[in-house]
């Protein structure tokens, strides 16, 4: 089975708002059995979601529309279905009482513009909204099936789990699909690319690929077959072979984030740390802490970004600092001493660096940040060279994951 995705709306075209809808239902959709042909995103003009869906009729098994389904004038998708079908829009009795009880329950009066979103195709199925005023839409168009979900994430997800998800697997039956998914750290995507070439090769199954955000390659492995139990034992196998090509460049799986995995082997060790900043502000701790659960590891923080917070809050002496420049390896490591020493830590980080776009030398361009570890061995220092083409949001996101990796590495024992 293949399915379209079309989400409508011009906030997404204008780029106002992220497209979370359709990536969300992609994943799911695959989880079902269900490839996705076509990601479309339209506008809110009725000729172009028309002419958008008379497409995907006539291509695909599944046709998954968001948005459009409010109760405003631009709000087009039920009229530009009821055109495409060739049939005209009927009020649903019970979507127009759930929007009526909808009102009541909140003690407010209902502005009658609100009727317009209890309209559905003749023919057409209402699908319940328990979480908003927006009723979903099933229809059929030959052997094609129609499912048009409200914009608002949380309603869509859930229409989407109560009524589309249960008849997708089963009309998907038959074919099974298991997906796992690989994070790591360290190592770019073309270098990952060739230590996997021989589980990348087109039309293999189960399907490799990475894909890479901020700095972190991820793994995809996606299989199919007849069961679910054969199609887990090729993505198993694969994702066993991926871990021992990779090796200890690979963080965690599924959900797991570098914060996430370094608060997880604290947790279970038992240690703590802190942190000690400049060029990153903070983000490091911020990252620890943004995990539910940190303060039983992560004891405090310092952002120390003048020279002179470096030297009263941390103890770096002044000299360091006039000798080397407060972004230098030695003044990195006296940083991350201070603070585990003050802090009275396991463990502690330290970062400093120039973010840009300004600051940078000959000698010490932008992009150039160090990491400093401390712990009872005394203190590692590493040095970064992001490169000025990087912005700094992106210099300071690197920055934080880079010492979080050092820190992971450190805590599994594997050399850094």
């Amino acid at each position: 089975m293949e399915a379209d995705i079309i989400a409508v709306g011009t906030e997404l075209t204008c780029g106002a708002v992220a497209n979370t809808n359709a990536v969300w239902l992609s994943q799911r959709l695959l989880e079902a059995g269900v490839a996705v042909r076509r990601q479309i995103t339209v506008g809110d003009r009725l000729d172009d979601v028309r002419e958008s869906i008379e497409r995907s009729l006539g291509a695909v098994d599944v046709v998954l529309l968001t948005g459009g389904l409010g109760p405003t004038q631009d709000d087009l998708t039920r009229e530009a279905l009821s055109a495409a079908l060739g049939r005209p829009l009927e009020s649903d009795r019970a979507s127009e009482e759930h929007i009526r009880a909808f009102f009541r329950s909140i003690g407010r009066p209902m502005p009658e513009a609100n009727l317009r979103q209890a309209m559905i195709p003749a023919g057409a199925m209402a699908l319940a909204n328990a979480w908003g005023t927006a009723p979903g839409i099933r229809a059929e168009a030959g052997q094609a099936v129609i499912y048009a979900l409200p914009g608002v994430p949380r309603e869509m997800r859930e229409t989407f789990d109560r009524y589309v998800a249960p008849e997708l697997r089963e009309r998907a039956s038959g074919a099974a699909v298991a997906v796992r998914v690989l994070h790591t750290y360290g190592l770019g995507e073309s270098i990952i690319g060739q230590h996997l070439s021989d589980l990348m090769t087109p039309g293999r199954n189960p399907s490799v690929g990475t894909q890479a955000s901020e700095g972190q390659i991820s793994v995809r492995v996606i299989g199919r077959g007849a069961s679910p139990e054969e199609v887990r034992r090729l993505v198993d196998a694969d994702a066993d072979r991926i871990r021992a090509l990779l090796g200890d460049v690979v963080f965690g799986e599924g959900d797991d984030t570098l914060p996430l995995v370094v608060g997880r082997r604290l947790t279970e060790l038992g240690r703590t740390v802190a942190t000690a900043e400049s060029c990153t502000g903070g983000l490091i701790a911020k990252s620890l802490t943004d995990v539910s659960g940190s303060s039983a590891y992560f004891l405090r923080g310092y952002v120390t970004y003048s020279n002179e917070s470096k030297i009263d809050l941390l103890g770096v002496p002044r000299e360091l600092i006039q000798s080397h420049g407060a972004v230098s390896g030695p003044v990195a490591e006296a940083m991350a001493a201070g603070c585990r020493s003050r802090a009275g830590s396991d463990y502690a980080l330290s970062a400093t660096g120039i973010a840009g776009p300004t600051g940078g030398s000959a000698d010490k361009p932008v992009g150039l940040v160090y990491i400093g570890l401390a712990d009872a061995n005394g203190c590692a220092v590493c040095e970064l060279r992001f490169g000025a083409h990087l912005n700094r949001e992106a210099i300071r996101d690197r920055a934080c994951k880079t010492a979080l990796n050092l820190l992971r590495r450190r805590l599994y024992g594997m050399r850094t």
